[in-house]
């Protein structure tokens, strides 16, 4: 324990590092009616390459830019409507990839992490790997479902927990994780693919597949941790102590004490992001529509947020808009 909490005042005491500026960020929070397009100034260092951005795509998506290298986790921009947000949830929704939303935005792209398989976090992306050449990890119904829509083998890369991708100027540590449940205590579209299937025609076509969680180190940067689903492998979380997480909403109260294990198990980080709230089955465009339901989980996070951990900052982001921390 004592080494943990040196680690954490060294942490705190770094030079004015991930400093959120936003306007009623009053207590270290940013309630959503508040939120503006908001930054966090870090301080460079003599290792550090380039520039480091980040860009909120909705729903757990982010791109990532560092120097000239870009990475995306779980780019979902299609948005497609599947009736979700208004009481008609259709499961055999098309799955229909717009390219005219995806190709303005991704220009570019050298690495893909998917956290899971859903349609909301894997649907663009074997569109988006074609047109980028970028290699994908993520689980083994990854592997198996970009192979089932053409792409090649040696694009794609399985990963399950605990490996250390050295990429040179930053790394990517993957950590086994859980999807959330629904109020019956299920997981929507539950399953694996031990196998390349037929191309997946409906959003029911894409399982969950297991679901992981990423580290991001920057060399003279940000060490950032992406969730992609509100549940929790709290002890996978030991050792990573990432200044900023990007942590998804919680849409139900079947997972026990999600945010106090989460946050406990990353070492109460400095900025906490919250993700995977608004409606993605909108335009994307700013402010994030966020459903009245949503709107007050949103809010019950936040103060939860400063309540358990009343050192961390919390960063509302809006689409698009470039964070530096």
């Amino acid at each position: 324990m004592p080494s943990l909490d040196r680690r954490r005042f060294l942490r705190d005491a770094a030079a004015t590092t991930a400093l959120v500026s936003a306007g009623g960020l009053a207590a270290g929070v940013a309630t959503p009616a508040q939120a503006a397009p908001s930054t966090a100034a870090a301080t460079p260092t003599a290792r550090r390459k380039g520039a480091v951005s980040f860009r909120w795509w909705g729903t757990a998506g982010w791109r990532v830019d560092i120097g000239d290298r870009t990475i995306l986790v779980d780019p979902f921009l299609s948005r497609i409507d599947t009736g979700l947000f208004t009481g008609a949830f259709k499961t055999d929704t098309a799955l229909t990839v717009r390219t005219d939303v995806i190709d303005p935005r991704v220009d570019r792209a050298t690495t893909v992490l998917v956290t899971h398989t859903h349609w909301d976090h894997f649907m663009d992306v074997p569109y988006i790997a074609k047109r980028t050449g970028a290699r994908v990890f993520g689980t083994l119904t990854a592997y198996h479902l970009g192979l089932a829509y053409g792409l090649p083998s040696t694009q794609l890369s399985a990963v399950k927990g605990g490996e250390v991708l050295d990429f040179g100027d930053h790394s990517v540590e993957v950590v086994g994780s859980l999807h959330s449940r629904n109020p019956s205590y299920s997981v929507a579209f539950p399953g694996v693919r031990v196998s390349p299937p037929p191309q997946p025609a409906t959003i029911a076509d894409l399982p969950e597949g297991d679901t992981l969680g990423y580290l991001l180190r920057v060399d003279g940067g940000p060490s950032v941790y992406f969730t992609g689903a509100s549940d929790v492998a709290e002890r996978n979380l030991t050792g990573l102590a990432p200044d900023v997480a990007m942590v998804a909403m919680q849409n139900a109260t079947t997972t026990g004490d999600y945010l106090p294990r989460l946050l406990a198990g990353l070492d109460y980080p400095k900025v906490v992001v919250p993700v995977h709230y608004d409606n993605f089955e909108t335009a994307l465009q700013n402010p994030p529509p966020v459903a009245p339901t949503d709107r007050t989980r949103l809010n019950e996070m936040i103060a939860a947020v400063r309540r358990i951990s009343p050192r961390s900052r919390v960063l509302v982001p809006e689409y698009e808009t470039a964070y530096h921390f």
